[in-house]
């Protein structure tokens, strides 16, 4: 089947109004962070949290609501009007004075992130079932907006504050963006030509009805993973960085936008990827090299001490002598492994494993009367684990791009099972997928909070990881149970025939 005439143009435009979008619906992770660190706004550390959570969170709710609305009057309406209508919030922002007013602007302009609904509804149904992988997989190269605001951002606001010399600048960037939503609206209006699926002539209840299949929910939990937590890491690791390993601020939004940008282009070959094996078959390789390496990931920076091999007499006595290096026992020496200073200075080099150094501590002294078998001489063992900063960083790189293409194996199961209602599903979908940006990074403060340990964020991964796989797993031989019978019938239908060639061409 043939691309439809204009396809490529609005695919084109939708992507790049999805990337205007995202960029906007994560400025306050930036433009958030600059105000209190540089106490324009006192606001404490759940002040904080709120702000920067509350346009994920509109974000994701009005996903459903926009899916349906493009399904029934066709993505050019809804997208130019959501364009105008987050740019108001969004250059109001430039005036609010405190966490109220900031938040409720936050809530306006937070709309931006049901963009992705509108978008991936609009796209499919300009390109036929075999293209759709990589035309909504190309959308979705949008997420690349989260890398424009965490790298432009600091730049742009360093800017507009002079070097930070006059602060009030920062009300600029929200008119800033704001004018790049009208101006991609006006395109928007413009360029492209309106289409609608033939779902848009049933009702709401009509078109709500595929949200009764267990399918949509489970697709859900899978995009709650594969874009929830990669939206929650895209903030989760600025503090991760300066935490466990002490870089500076700007080298930690650096890594996170090395986290960010790869997993938003990676998703075009997610999609490509998907039409060429399957989505299933992609979404397989996607969850256990997630679980894999959410698992290598939890192993947390570390300096363990534990007893070691110690030494027992050999036979009852009284110690003649003890040194630094050896006991004596009755004229029998008992060499001491003695300590070095092997990791003295172990974080100055490059670990990729674990290393140790083990010695031992005499528990007598000279004249002690000792049994036979009993520990004169402790074992103590050094174990360090070095969790290198940059073995850590390509390693998430890699399981943020892991996740891109998940984002875009997901989004290939929708026209598949649900051809005509994508806006309704994968509004949902989106739902799911946005409430996990906003919940996760919720569970990794209390799990850092009860843990002690950063890398404890990684056991949810884990755990979502091995869910996933598992449900989707045990729902593939469900289907292979169904169909078995139906092979066996087909054999029967040909039991008359002698030969197994006869079969194999017969069948």
């Amino acid at each position: 089947m043939n691309v439809t005439k204009g396809a490529n143009k609005t695919l084109f435009l939708n992507t790049l109004s999805f990337t205007f979008c995202f960029a906007a619906w994560l400025l306050n992770g930036i433009l958030v962070t600059f105000l209190v660190d540089n106490q324009v706004f006192d606001w404490s550390a759940v002040e904080i949290g709120w702000l920067i959570g509350i346009p994920v969170l509109t974000g994701a709710i009005f996903r459903l609501p926009a899916g349906i609305l493009t399904d029934k009057l066709g993505g050019k309406p809804v997208f130019v009007g959501l364009l105008v209508i987050c740019a108001i919030p969004m250059y109001l922002l430039s005036y609010a004075n405190d966490f109220w007013s900031f938040a409720l602007c936050s809530l306006g302009f937070g709309i931006t992130g049901a963009s992705f609904a509108v978008g991936i509804a609009f796209s499919s149904i300009w390109f036929p079932r075999e293209r759709q992988g990589v035309a909504l997989g190309i959308f979705g190269a949008g997420n690349a907006g989260a890398a424009i605001t965490t790298l432009v951002g600091p730049k742009l606001l360093d800017y507009l504050t002079d070097g930070k010399t006059n602060l009030e600048g920062w009300r600029e960037m929200p008119k800033i963006y704001a004018a790049f939503l009208i101006l991609m609206a006006i395109v928007f209006f413009f360029t492209t030509k309106n289409k609608k699926p033939i779902s848009s002539t049933k009702n709401l209840a009509g078109m709500l009805q595929p949200l009764k299949s267990v399918r949509v929910w489970r697709f859900g939990l899978y995009y709650f993973l594969v874009f929830g937590c990669f939206v929650a890491f895209a903030g989760w690791l600025v503090p991760y960085y300066t935490n466990v390993y002490a870089v500076d601020l700007a080298t930690a939004g650096f890594l996170a936008s090395c986290f960010s940008l790869p997993s938003g282009v990676i998703r075009a070959f997610g999609g490509w990827l998907s039409d060429k094996f399957g989505a299933r078959k992609v979404m397989y390789w996607v969850l256990g090299t997630s679980l894999i390496f959410s698992a290598a990931l939890i192993i947390p920076r570390m300096n363990i001490y534990a007893a070691g091999k110690g030494i027992m007499a050999k036979t009852s006595g009284v110690v003649t002598n003890v040194t630094p290096t050896y006991i004596e026992l009755d004229g029998v020496a008992y060499p001491l492994q003695v300590k070095g200073d092997k990791l003295a200075n172990a974080d100055d080099g490059f670990h990729l494993l674990p290393v140790k150094e083990s010695w031992q501590q005499a528990l007598v002294k000279k004249g002690d009367v000792v049994k036979k078998k009993q520990l004169i001489a402790e074992g103590k063992t050094h174990i360090y684990f070095q969790a290198n900063l940059w073995i850590f960083a390509i390693i998430a790189i890699i399981i943020g791009s892991i996740w891109g293409i998940g984002k875009a194996a997901v989004y290939k199961h929708i026209p598949d099972y649900f051809p005509e209602e994508v806006g309704v599903v994968g509004g949902m979908v989106g739902v799911l997928g946005g409430l996990g940006g906003f919940f996760c990074p919720i569970i990794f403060g209390y799990l850092l909070e009860g843990t002690g340990l950063w890398s404890s964020c990684w056991i949810l991964m884990l755990i979502l990881s091995a869910i996933c796989l598992v449900w989707m797993h045990r729902v593939v031989q469900k289907m292979a149970d169904k169909a078995t019978p139906q092979l066996m019938n087909k054999f029967e239908e040909f039991e008359e025939f002698d030969t197994v060639e006869t079969i194999k061409v017969k069948v």
